[in-house]
């Protein structure tokens, strides 16, 4: 399958959907979750992230895949991927408050599944062990590092080993290894990018050699993301994360093209309104396709590239499309999201597209913060 594939993303039964829409296009979905495992040569390696397409039907395409282990970062999602038949669930979060308890209910209602965590502090360690040690059972840890993503985890490499130490002496808690995520590695210049990923790398290595000079087993190490996953790809021992790759989208289509994944999920609306000679109004506002870039970085056109978003509000998007356009009321327009994660976090639903024509419907059903725990 080329992404050059003429008009690929053309619907037509388009008359059929209501806008703004997000459709899928589930041939492509497959086709990325076959590129993932080919990027490294042993599938166990792998533990994508579901935050990006937060759906059972997208879940169960990567397991079909041959992938076993995933990745999310609510429990919701964790439930979502125990509902898809995964048996390997690391919530990349540290639990704090209720969210141990359910993370608990979670696992006692599938016994059958691995549900792993996060941690950075003896603190909330502590309190992990504690729940889970009342109910009887244990949970798998692992220490997330800052390596220079700077949000969570611990950039000291001596309080790291200090806190992997006081971790393997508490009974309800087992270390496992080591978690970092490097998402702040986003060089357009992939020597470059790949400098700084090794770079990092290394301080996390230096931790794992220090461990096991203590006489710890072997930790697994978890890291990257979607701009380093070629890099880590290439290594040996240690589990790559990428979670983009599954849609793809405009922001990582032009960053990373050496990645062999395409876009796999769209925004579709209608133009609304013109409201000068010269400006076109769309109904793709704020709710519609996420909103955290500057006005002219949140969506493309892949059929109408020329235009430029002036102004966006809730349920609004201003283009500029300059004297004498063409663009009529009820004119279809396919938007390719510049950043598709918090995109389909803003749809209930998605609408399948196959062979040009709607075909169903998945359901983001972890977009919800709870399912049923």
């Amino acid at each position: 399958m080329s992404d050059l594939v003429q008009n690929w993303w053309q619907i037509d039964d388009i008359d059929s959907i209501d806008t703004p829409a997000l459709v899928l296009y589930p041939d492509r979905v497959k086709h990325n979750a076959k590129a993932l495992v080919a990027m490294v040569q042993d599938a166990s390696r792998l533990r994508p992230h579901a935050k990006t397409h937060k759906s059972r039907e997208a879940a169960r395409i990567i397991l079909e895949a041959g992938v076993s282990k995933f990745k999310c970062a609510t429990i919701a999602e964790a439930e979502m991927l125990a509902m898809a038949g995964a048996k390997d669930v690391l919530l990349a979060y540290q639990p704090i408050g209720p969210k141990v308890e359910r993370l608990l209910a979670l696992a006692t209602k599938y016994p059958d599944v691995t549900f792993s965590c996060l941690t950075d502090n003896i603190e909330a360690l502590e309190h992990i062990d504690k729940v889970f040690g009342e109910a009887g059972k244990t949970i798998p840890v692992y220490i997330d590092l800052n390596n220079g993503m700077n949000r969570s985890g611990e950039p000291d490499a001596a309080k790291v080993i200090k806190l992997y130490e006081e971790g393997v002496k508490l009974k309800h808690v087992i270390m496992k290894g080591l978690h970092a995520y490097d998402g702040h590695i986003r060089e357009a210049d992939f020597a470059e990018r790949t400098k700084h990923c090794n770079e990092a790398y290394a301080s996390i290595e230096a931790i794992k050699a220090e461990l096991m000079k203590k006489g710890f087993n072997e930790p697994i190490i978890i890291a990257g993301g979607s701009p380093t996953f070629p890099i880590h790809a290439k290594r040996e021992n240690m589990e790559c994360s990428p979670g983009t790759f599954i849609y793809w989208d405009k922001g990582y289509s032009d960053l990373c093209p050496e990645q062999p994944f395409l876009p796999a999920a769209l925004v579709i609306s209608r133009v609304i309104s013109l409201p000068t000679a010269t400006r076109i109004c769309v109904d793709l506002g704020h709710k519609s396709v996420a909103a955290e870039n500057e006005i002219g970085r949140r969506v493309y056109f892949i059929n109408a590239p020329e235009l430029t978003p002036v102004g966006q509000s809730e349920e609004h998007l201003v283009l500029e499309a300059g004297a004498n356009h063409p663009y009529q009321v009820g004119d279809v327009l396919y938007g390719m999201p510049i950043h598709i994660c918090p995109t389909v976090a803003l749809y209930e639903r998605a609408l399948t597209v196959e062979n040009g024509k709607i075909t169903g419907e998945w359901l983001n059903v972890a977009r919800d913060r709870v399912i049923s725990v």
